[in-house]
């Protein structure tokens, strides 16, 4: 076979990795497919501008034509981003008879199966390992080490940033600012963190993972988004006494045929393993009904940890090539997408209450959750600084979101409760 020829779209922090590693491992690529592997031609907006890593002048362009329309080109790696405007350019990449990789999970989250369809129709690859979780092969897992098995649940950290504040705020004692300020500092968060901290990133990586992991199309519009802005110091203190950890958890559960897909601030039990993952690094809990429980960890951005994973996918197009199996890896998906409703969502919840300090008022709130057959796992209850109010701070048993909701807006309609502090899921007392 002669030497493979590949398109970079984009040359940032993750393509500048791409260009290193594939340079670099030149003797590895070789025995692995047998042949070299060639940079031909880079898409840039800039080409005069200075970059971290050295590429030939020559390779550079401002003009995707250069690459999509070009014959000598086998394979396209993007890394560029954005949405629209890439979505064009790897339709015509795939129609043009081009294999794709792609580290993009906002293009995937929300055009994935269109993609995937037309890549199919055309017999190319389009494999996407680093739009989830960096360096972390999540993806591959579940597509080849755990193909046998019927995933029922993914519960994992997907997004670094936000781990790292939490981490902050847990160990530290930083208030979320301060938290926020030194992840920008640090280059985890962007100046504008609003999909990352309001769990934008995470809820789009768990469409992905959901739809692969059940075999069934979710959209990024099924998954229940809540992020972290309103954590505060107070939480992660009670959180703590009552022995959990507060992590930002995506959730991909199925029962039956049944899924719910959600992204929330939770606290997990402190002897789960996913409580103990730190930092800007990632973990992603499986469960299989025949393989029981796994876990992926590792750094889940950076230029080198994305870049490996690309470089992964890209040695697995290029073996399809030899084996001239390309375009049969994307298949449709086995189920029809079947949600769940509240009413079928169980989970046990925290909640923090500000009430009057007056004879009868837990009695009144342990009525009223009677009546929605919900008990109590762990209770607390503080007097406040203010004369004649007290707080309560509960975990429940397992219950229906429904009935938790219910619940929820009957305590705001009750004179004796002032306020619903707040509110969050609590994971991993039974490991699942």
């Amino acid at each position: 076979m002669d030497a493979i020829s590949i398109g970079l779209l984009g040359l940032g922090t993750v393509g500048s990795g791409v260009v290193k590693i594939v340079e670099n491992h030149q003797d590895k690529l070789m025995h692995q497919i047998g042949c070299p592997v060639r940079i031909n031609k880079i898409l840039v907006k800039n080409i005069e501008k200075e970059r971290d890593v050295h590429v030939d002048p020559a390779l550079l362009t401002d003009s995707p034509d250069d690459i999509l329309e070009n014959p000598d080109i086998n394979i396209i790696i993007e890394v560029m981003g954005g949405v629209e405007e890439t979505r064009k350019y790897l339709l015509r990449a795939v129609r043009n008879k081009k294999h794709v990789v792609t580290a993009n999970k906002d293009l995937m989250a929300l055009y994935g199966p269109e993609l995937l369809a037309e890549a199919t129709r055309n017999k190319c690859d389009l494999f996407y390992e680093a739009s989830v979780a960096g360096g972390i092969p999540i993806l591959r897992g579940l597509v080849d080490g755990l193909a046998s098995d019927r995933i029922t649940k993914m519960m994992g950290i997907v997004n670094g940033t936000t781990n790292f504040i939490l981490t902050k705020m847990s160990k530290s004692g930083s208030p979320y600012e301060e938290a926020l300020a030194q992840a920008q500092q640090l280059g985890y968060a962007e100046s504008d963190p609003t999909a990352d901290v309001e769990g934008l990133d995470a809820a789009r990586k768990m469409a992905i993972l959901a739809t692969l992991g059940f075999s069934m199309n979710i959209d990024l519009d099924d998954v229940s988004c809540e992020g972290i802005t309103h954590i505060t110091e107070e939480d992660i203190d009670y959180s703590k006494q009552l022995g959990y950890t507060m992590k930002l958890i995506g959730i991909a559960d199925r029962v039956g045929e049944k899924v719910e897909v959600s992204v929330q601030p939770a606290l997990l039990n402190e002897t789960h393993p996913l409580a103990a993952v730190n930092d800007e690094y990632n973990a992603v809990y499986v469960y299989g009904e025949a393989v029981g429980e796994t876990m992926f960890y590792g750094p889940g951005a950076g230029s080198l940890p994305t870049a490996t994973a690309i470089v992964s996918d890209l040695v697995g197009v290029m073996k399809n090539m030899r084996l001239h199996i390309n375009g049969r890896s994307a298949g449709a998906p086995q189920y029809e997408k079947n949600l769940k409703n509240e009413d079928e969502i169980f989970a046990k919840h925290f909640l923090r209450l500000h009430v009057k300090d007056e004879i009868g008022v837990f009695a009144t709130i342990t009525t009223l959750f009677a009546q929605h057959s919900i008990s109590f796992e762990k209770i607390l209850q503080l007097p406040l600084a203010e004369k004649g109010h007290a707080e309560i701070v509960l975990v429940t048993h397992r219950a229906s979101l429904k009935n938790f909701h219910t619940i929820l807006q009957q305590l705001r309609d009750n004179e004796l409760v002032l306020e619903i502090k707040s509110t969050y899921r609590v994971e991993g007392d039974d490991k699942k």
